[in-house]
């Protein structure tokens, strides 16, 4: 893994988590908050492109995104990547190695990331002491698999347009929940070849593609990112409801 501080830095504590303030995120009992401050050991601060988890890997701690913006991803041996989901604030990194022992995927953070540092071994007492937390897990994990399964019959059926008007609009709406957009961060911290690698696209055909939606006047690219500028238009193109979820719970 690359460029990262002491797992004990700038440790916030989780009475003031700032998650705990937006309405997306549902608030912890007593015994919960109290027992999820002792579970955490500190935080883990990533730069920008740095690998948060690389494939393979054995870890003894699993994580929550605190802030910032990474990627899942998966390697074939000839070095093409394909994105599977995007992680944000309020996501769990690393579950998947605490349960089957080691990670399918790596994450990349896409910008700087901080992540507060949970033991994997104490994840039991988790599923023992308090349920209703353990069945937070469950959900979580089961809102991730919906997530994959609309990012596969986008690639799988829709157009190469509808794709990455359904990518743009998804990332935005995530984005905007979690209240990503205050200051001076207005767009997706993402490249086109982001976009080709989640679509299954070249970069050509990429370009193009968002070439098209951003004639449309419902994106526009910036040296940050991309700006989503009309998102009912990119819901239409894509023909997607869009995100639509009750108060979602984190750990």
């Amino acid at each position: 893994m690359a460029s990262q501080t002491s797992k004990n830095s700038k440790r916030t504590p989780c009475e003031n988590c700032p998650l705990r303030q937006l309405a997306v995120f549902r608030d912890f009992a007593a015994e919960e908050l109290a027992f999820v401050s002792d579970f955490k050991t500190g935080e883990l601060a990533v730069d920008s492109g740095a690998t948060i988890i690389l494939e393979g890997m054995h870890s003894a701690h699993l994580f929550t995104v605190l802030a910032g913006w990474g990627f899942r991803y998966k390697m074939l041996d000839d070095g093409r990547r394909q994105i599977l989901n995007y992680v944000m604030p309020g996501d769990i990194v690393g579950l998947q190695g605490s349960l089957m022992g080691e990670m399918q995927h790596s994450i990349e953070a896409l910008s700087p990331v901080t992540l507060c540092v949970f033991e994997r071994d104490r994840l039991n007492q988790l599923y023992t002491r308090h349920p209703d937390l353990a069945y937070d897990l469950t959900w979580i994990a089961a809102r991730e698999e919906r997530m994959l399964d609309e990012h596969l019959l986008s690639i799988g059926r829709r157009s190469a347009l509808e794709r990455a008007a359904y990518l743009l609009a998804f990332l935005y709406q995530r984005a905007k929940a979690l209240e990503l957009f205050r200051g001076n961060r207005v767009a997706i911290p993402i490249r086109q070849q982001h976009v080709a690698d989640t679509l299954g696209l070249s970069v050509v055909h990429t370009n193009k593609t968002l070439k098209k939606l951003a004639d449309r006047g419902l994106i526009r690219w910036v040296d940050g990112g991309c700006n989503v500028r009309d998102v009912d238009g990119l819901l239409a193109i894509a023909e997607w409801g869009g995100i639509s979820e009750n108060k979602r719970p984190f750990i």
